[in-house]
């Protein structure tokens, strides 16, 4: 992509030199896999909404047993959080594990976090088998104390994953955290070895890649308007017509329309924003995160940020709520950069070359959840953890579809294990309070 040397760049860093991210040539291309075309003649067995992690995990799994599986996504592969999200891959949920163990017992809390693990450890298995190059990194994360009690706070969460979840992690106080974090705002730091780090584009380009080998079709710049089911099957309107699936799964969480049917009254889509500096020294790039973490910061409204391999600094955070636009992300950005001198003083005269919003899906428990719901299959609401989870979901959810027994703590049973958030229907009206609410509280806990 040409980039103007001062210009502010609003969309992700990461579809930088990726010609599959070249916006203005795949607006104008039209549904990118023209050999396959009409797509609606054919009747296939599956049909996914959505070209993100979720979906293309799914649409992997199903065309590998032998399924006719067409993906459809109204803009590209990737388009949504799967290629705008921070590249963390990170162990747990959006849930604390003291939450979890007072929501669901100590075993219940134990059987959930134990998934998060393995569905990192699947996610670099697919990496190696299918040889995705993607720039994982495997040097864990931090979490950054924003006040001196949330130090406190990390000393009883690292007994309580120790006692309860068998997992270990380690404390860092003040007086040491410079071997890990050139900031003196934070008051000691968390360190978790288990998480990762990639390059989301990368993956997610590489995550179709894959699908497409085992046979499954894509049709990108293809919106679903409607998803009815007529007997057996069902249909689904596109611009050119219909589409005729024997089976349906959405896939579209934070970037969910009517084509989504009941689930948005399930989902809360929240903006989330970051930036990117310029190129940084390299040795100035190595001091900020001296072992490469994943950082996040102890805040309802964090910060998060980690150093790109071309010595960049990414810095995000809930900086504005709503759906991202030209005039919200620039407010975001100037926010997030007043954020990130905060946290890094020293980068105070560096250019922000990047600025991008997108949007997460939270649910009203904030956990993953998966399932059938009016006869559709889903997977959906990772909160902000979903780039193991959502491939992990999907293929999951793929399995269910082709008829095997699943019986899984994400998997909900009836639509009563996923209720609809009362006198919502899939427009976040209450979110400007919930700010404010957790802005108080990060000023008064």
């Amino acid at each position: 992509m040409h980039r103007e040397s001062n210009a502010l760049n609003e969309y992700p860093y990461w579809w930088a030199n990726l010609p599959a991210f070249d916006e203005a040539r795949r607006r104008t291309a039209g549904i990118i896999e023209g050999d396959v075309l009409p797509i609606e003649s054919r009747a296939w067995d599956v049909a996914i909404v959505g070209a993100g992690y979720t979906g293309l995990s799914a649409a992997r799994q199903l065309a590998s047993a032998g399924a006719s599986v067409i993906v459809l996504d109204r803009e590209w592969v990737g388009w949504g959080a799967s290629s705008r999200n921070g590249g963390q891959v990170l162990t747990g949920f959006s849930v604390d594990p003291a939450t979890l163990v007072a929501r669901y017992g100590e075993s219940g809390a134990r059987e959930r976090f134990d998934i998060s693990i393995d569905a990192i450890a699947q996610l670099e298995a697919l990496i190696a088998r299918e040889a995705i190059d993607c720039e994982l990194e495997t040097s864990g994360h931090l979490q950054a104390a924003w006040k001196p009690s949330h130090f406190k706070a990390f000393a009883a969460e690292q007994a309580l994953l120790a006692r309860v979840f068998n997992h270990r992690v380690e404390l860092v106080p003040p007086s040491e955290q410079s071997s890990e974090l050139a900031s003196r705002r934070y008051h000691g730091l968390l360190i978790d070895d288990r998480s990762r780090g990639l390059n989301p584009s990368r993956f997610v380009l590489g995550l179709a890649d894959a699908a497409r080998r085992a046979g499954a079709v894509i049709a990108e710049r293809t919106p679903v308007g409607q998803v009815t089911q007529q007997g057996s099957r069902w249909r689904l309107t596109v611009p050119l017509g219909a589409i005729n699936a024997g089976h349906v799964v959405i896939a579209t969480n934070g970037y969910s329309d009517q084509a989504a049917g009941a689930l948005r009254r399930r989902l809360v889509p929240i903006g989330s924003y970051i930036i990117a500096t310029e190129a940084l020294d390299p040795a100035l790039a190595r001091a900020l995160l001296p072992r490469r973490r994943m950082a996040f910061d102890s805040k309802h409204f964090l910060f998060f940020f980690r150093v790109t391999r071309d010595h960049r600094l990414l810095f995000g955070g809930r900086a504005e709520f709503g759906k991202p636009s030209v005039e919200s992300t620039r407010r975001a950005a100037a926010i997030l950069q007043r954020g990130m001198t905060t946290v890094f003083p020293d980068l105070a005269s560096v250019r922000v070359e990047f600025a991008w919003g997108g949007m997460v899906a939270f649910t009203r428990d904030r956990m993953p959840h998966a399932g059938r719901m009016d006869g559709a299959y889903y997977a959906v609401g990772y909160s902000g953890h979903g780039i193991a989870m959502a491939t992990y979901l999907g293929a999951l959810v793929a399995r269910q579809l082709a008829g095997e027994s699943v019986t899984h703590p994400l998997v909900d049973v009836t639509d009563a294990n996923f209720p609809p958030i009362p006198f919502y229907d899939g427009r976040p009206w209450f979110l400007p309070a919930a700010g404010l609410y957790y802005r108080v509280l990060d000023w008064l806990q």
